[in-house]
């Protein structure tokens, strides 16, 4: 009877231990052999992310198990990163409390307010609609000073930190934080020292960035206009009749070729006609075509032209005589390539 006794307890022990060792393997050993991000959306269900966490797992079938153990039924939306050797219990509590990993968001150079909204909203949780209905907010043009076509300035082309289901109002109340933080008081002394506002640096800054690629460029053509300015001479800047043409025939229509026919659109923003900066930027700077406004290289430099010899560069000069030899060196070579738009 002894010996019965012994034997039924240690097959008790033993069928208990075998039960806590596999409740412990399910809810705390690791699941997640590799690093992996794993986005939840609002309208996903517990069903569907563990469907895919069982894609990825070498547990399959027991994160579920865990979740309903733990009473988690519906998964906070984020984009979570899956780490190495986390166990269900670590995804639970991380979906549940919402515990996401910020990720690096970046944008170059847009345009317009259209294309960085689709720029963004690749990016993040929200849609480009709702990032649009934000920037364009009235409340918040007003209380700044801004247009719907200058409020472009506060967007900086760099890499910034955000949750992936950060808000449109978040996003942007962060770049326009970004923004003033940029306008240090060393830039502002410097925009100060050209006579400049930042808007107007800004401004300047967005006609140099689609004047040229190069950054060593920069602060030369920056030069160049700054000395067109001291003189009350009219920018010319054919940058500028480009966004005119692109406001009249849409932003894809492909310009390679100013006219002097598109030389008189009728525009505040035509500098051919208009003196001085218009109204506001034509694109959005980066940080070079800024820093090349506010450093600026000081030369007698009023005339450029597309360097037929370099691509990429421009032949500068001071007199309208060297210019015209260069336009016209210019001119033969898009002619020769039939470039007529």
């Amino acid at each position: 009877m002894k010996k019965k006794t012994t034997y039924l307890f240690a097959t008790i022990l033993l069928v208990t231990s075998f039960v806590v060792y596999n409740y412990y393997q399910k809810i705390f050993s690791s699941v997640v052999p590799k690093e992996h991000v794993l986005f939840i959306t609002a309208t996903n269900t517990l069903a569907e992310v563990s469907n895919r966490i069982e894609k990825i797992t070498k547990s399959p079938g027991t994160f579920l198990w865990v979740a309903a153990k733990k009473n988690l039924s519906n998964p906070k939306t984020g984009r979570y990163v899956l780490k190495q050797g986390m166990s269900n219990n670590d995804l639970v509590n991380m979906f549940r409390s919402g515990r996401q990993t910020p990720f690096k968001l970046s944008f170059n150079n847009q345009d317009t307010l259209e294309k960085l909204a689709g720029r963004i909203a690749e990016q993040i949780a929200a849609d480009s609609t709702a990032l649009l209905l934000s920037f364009k907010e009235e409340h918040f043009l007003s209380k700044n000073n801004f247009t719907t076509k200058s409020i472009l300035q506060i967007f900086i082309p760099n890499t910034y930190e955000f949750y992936w289901t950060v808000s449109p109002e978040k996003f942007k109340q962060k770049m326009f934080s970004s923004y003033q933080k940029f306008w240090n008081s060393s830039r502002i002394g410097k925009a100060k020292k050209l006579g400049l506002t930042a808007e107007e640096v800004t401004t300047l800054a967005s006609i140099v960035q689609k004047e040229t690629a190069q950054n060593t460029e920069r602060p030369i053509v920056a030069g160049l206009y700054l000395n067109r300015l001291k003189r009350g001479w009219p920018l010319q800047a054919d940058p500028t009749v480009i966004y005119c043409i692109k406001e009249k025939k849409g932003q894809d229509y492909a310009v390679k070729r100013v006219l002097t026919a598109d030389l008189e659109i009728n525009s505040p923003y035509n500098t051919y006609i208009h003196g001085g900066l218009p109204p506001t930027l034509i694109a959005m700077p980066d940080i070079s075509s800024i820093d090349g406004v506010l450093n600026a290289q000081e030369h007698n430099y009023l005339y450029m032209c597309a360097n037929v010899n370099k691509l990429g560069y421009h032949s500068f000069a001071k007199s309208l005589v060297q210019h015209n030899k260069n336009a016209v060196k210019y001119h033969n070579w898009m002619n020769k390539l039939r470039i007529n738009r």
